[in-house]
């Protein structure tokens, strides 16, 4: 079974913050998870190189407010954005 959006987005950050993904709760900040503004940054490149796609550009990590369910919803954004303009080719 392929993993979920969600589960793979915990993946990463679980790897960027070297914490286990059992502390990632979807309300978790990038900061409660001790992810600095530098490493939110590493973390944004390597969600959009994982999932092959690209946040725009105002759409960086606000690391005080932007939740792990947040980084989720923008990766099913840019993928479903992704999709619906493969279709209009």
């Amino acid at each position: 079974m392929t993993p979920t959006i969600q589960q793979q987005v915990f993946e990463i950050i679980a790897k960027q913050a070297k914490i286990d993904i059992s502390t990632i709760k979807p309300e978790s900040t990038l900061k409660d998870l001790g992810i600095a503004s530098l490493d939110a940054i590493e973390l944004i490149f390597d969600i959009e190189e994982h999932f092959d796609i690209n946040f725009p550009e105002q759409q960086g990590a606000n690391f005080d407010s932007d939740t792990a369910q947040s980084l989720v919803d923008a990766v099913q954004k840019a993928l479903d954005e992704k999709a619906a303009g493969a279709g209009q080719s």
